[in-house]
């Protein structure tokens, strides 16, 4: 028998032994069960003995059996003649079994990946759309050569349709499999076969859009057999998840609009009734690059607050500051909706908070300003007794150490604050100028002239009472707009860096 060593169990073809005949008598070899030991034994019979029953002859085949739990194929004139498909028939016919000489024993395939590019992260659909050159090697025992038997060959390619493929699948895909087919397979002198293939692979992800557009997602890819169990398959990796990780990111770190930060790996087992199977979930880390949104949304946006909050410098009672601040309140509801189609349709991330707070602060800005002029032009005229919490307020306001040791005369006379105001706000005195300026050169030197004169300095006080509590407004809201504004740069670079 020579390397025809035969297997215990006797799970595979007996070749038929064809000899000559000696003394004019046919010698028939053949193999069969022995009804004790359940074996394969071989058995000889003259042409006197018992014929073997049909059951005990198998089919001649290509594959000669070898050494332990394998089969080499015979090879001889493949460096001469090329490669015989009549030697691979055999194993052709088998992919649609699992290729193992012991059905018992798990069949051990080895995955990874590369992922190429990240071509798109749907946010509304929270989707992520990516390629990856997927990573398969597995064992076929039944493929075995000896390469110097074959001229020193030692790996071939061999069409992937021609053999046994593990059902590996994300489950987390989301779209039609659109790999192209015609994909070829390498296998070795031992029996070890590598196929590769690319994938684009549409995946759902559990997006969290708060922090737009700095935000980092943790989406997953969960490699899983569809119909083998653990009792069949077991999966395995064929590369560290670290090579993995660096291979990726030398690929993706030049391109699009998400980074890769890293991809991290865990084994483990889904239980689905009394069933197992095996599971490798990768981790893959990504982070959006924020500077096309910083410099079309931030920026804009940074620079209209800046403009509205400098209009404070205007005089309180002038006429084009209200106009002004309206068209800056226009102008920014254009931007919005102009670059509406840059934010996430769905969740509310922090961006848009900070854009609801740019323009509520301009709202507030134009009617503080409203009000203003609406005040100054009723203390020119007519003031109103200031309240009394009122005058309160404004007296701590214009000078904290003296709140309590200033004591307000009835009718709010008697006051004389320090003013506190922004630059560019006319004083008092040239308020209430503005309506006694006209008729001093009719009411000097008669009579009426001193009670107008009498009167004016009795509501000389309450104007400037008024004057200063808008003068106190808005220094309160221009302070606002600079802690907000400053905020928001802080906060900005907080989140870019880190």
């Amino acid at each position: 028998m020579g390397r025809g060593g035969l297997h215990e169990n006797g799970g595979f073809l007996c070749l038929i032994v064809h000899v000559l005949l000696q003394d004019s008598q046919p010698l028939n070899v053949h193999f069969g069960k022995h009804e004790n030991s359940g074996h394969w034994q071989l058995c000889t019979f003259l042409n006197t003995c018992q014929s073997p029953s049909p059951g005990t002859l198998l089919t001649g085949s290509l594959l000669s059996a070898g050494r332990g739990d394998t089969f080499t194929i015979n090879c001889s004139g493949f460096d001469r003649y090329g490669v015989d498909p009549a030697a691979f028939q055999a194993v052709f016919d088998r992919k649609a079994f699992r290729p193992v000489v012991n059905y018992s024993i798990p069949t051990h395939v080895n995955i990874s990946f590369t992922m190429s590019a990240i071509v798109e992260v749907d946010a509304q659909l929270q989707l992520m759309t990516s390629f990856l050159w997927l990573n398969v090697i597995w064992y076929n025992p039944f493929i075995r050569w000896n390469p110097e038997e074959c001229g020193g060959i030692r790996k071939i390619s061999i069409a992937a349709e021609y053999l046994w493929l593990p059902d590996i699948f994300i489950e987390e895909f989301m779209d039609v499999d659109q790999t192209a087919t015609g994909l070829m397979a390498y296998v070795n002198s031992e029996g070890l076969i590598k196929y590769d293939k690319p994938m684009k692979v549409v995946s759902i992800c559990n997006l969290d859009i708060f922090y737009f557009p700095f935000d980092e997602q943790n989406c997953t890819l969960t490699f899983s057999s569809f119909i083998y169990t653990v009792e069949n398959v077991v999966l395995g990796m064929e590369k560290k998840v670290q090579e993995i990780s660096n291979t990726s990111q030398n690929l993706i770190r030049s391109k699009g609009e998400w980074v890769l930060l890293g991809i991290h790996q865990r084994m483990m087992k889904m239980t689905v009734g009394t069933n197992q199977y095996d599971q490798i979930i990768f981790y893959v880390a990504i982070r959006r690059r924020p500077r096309l949104y910083v410099i079309n949304l931030l920026v804009p946006s940074g620079f209209l607050v800046a403009i509205d909050a400098l209009s404070f410098y205007l005089p309180a009672e002038s006429e084009n500051r209200a106009p002004f601040k309206m068209t800056l309140l226009l102008g920014y509801n254009v931007f919005l909706l102009m670059m509406n189609d840059l934010l996430p349709a769905t969740g509310t991330p922090l961006i848009s908070v900070y854009f609801a707070l740019c323009l509520s602060l301009m709202v507030v800005s134009l009617l503080e300003t409203i009000f203003i002029t609406y005040l100054l032009h009723l203390a020119t005229t007519q003031p109103p007794p200031m309240p009394q919490w009122l005058h309160s307020l404004l007296l701590y306001w214009a000078s904290p150490r003296k709140c309590c040791s200033t004591v307000p005369q009835k009718g709010n006379k008697g006051l004389d604050p320090t003013p506190t105001h922004l630059p560019g706000v006319k004083e008092p005195m040239d308020l209430v100028g503005k309506v006694s300026g006209p008729r001093e050169a009719e009411l000097t030197g008669s009579p009426e002239s001193r009670a107008q004169e009498e009167e004016e300095a009795q509501k000389q006080p309450l104007v400037d009472l008024w004057v200063q509590f808008s003068h106190m407004m808005d220094t309160l809201l221009f302070r606002l707009y600079l802690l907000f504004m400053a905020t928001s740069v802080v906060t900005v670079i907080v989140l870019w860096n880190t």
